[in-house]
């Protein structure tokens, strides 16, 4: 495994996330920021912000998949949430939860989340950006 997550001492656990990642490999993939469309350019999820985060995970599952890699050789999630507030925090992480139960895995990498006004396009509630490591 190229990616080892860490619950520090001294620092605050939380559940939603591990603080800290080593990561020891060779090759550093960056993925674009993932937003909640399909195949076809399609919004998946309009105004549900859990079906966004859903399918932003699962996009970035597959283009993990395109390089050979895992959601076990992420290093560094940056979430952004459009208007964020608690109620999409909690809708957000169950999004991500059904994408993990989904594809078998979990999502415990390091993470921030950015509030913000608005995405690229009109509808986008959740956008997911990421770093990898690989052996």
């Amino acid at each position: 495994m190229t990616v080892r997550l860490v619950h520090p001492e001294g620092v605050h656990r939380v559940d939603v996330h591990h603080q800290v990642a080593v990561a020891e490999g060779s090759r550093t993939v960056y993925l674009a920021g993932q937003v909640s469309w399909d195949l076809e350019g399609d919004l998946v999820g309009r105004g549900d912000v859990a079906a966004q985060a859903e399918k932003c995970y699962l996009n970035i599952a597959a283009a993990l998949d395109a390089v050979e890699a895992t959601p076990a050789d992420l290093a560094k999630v940056t979430v952004y949430i459009v208007e964020l507030d608690e109620a999409k925090a909690e809708q957000f992480v169950v999004g991500r939860e059904r994408a993990a139960e989904a594809l078998g895995v979990e999502f415990q990498q390091p993470s921030t989340w950015i509030g913000v006004t608005a995405l690229a396009a009109p509808g986008y509630l959740v956008e997911v950006e990421a770093v990898a490591v690989l052996p």
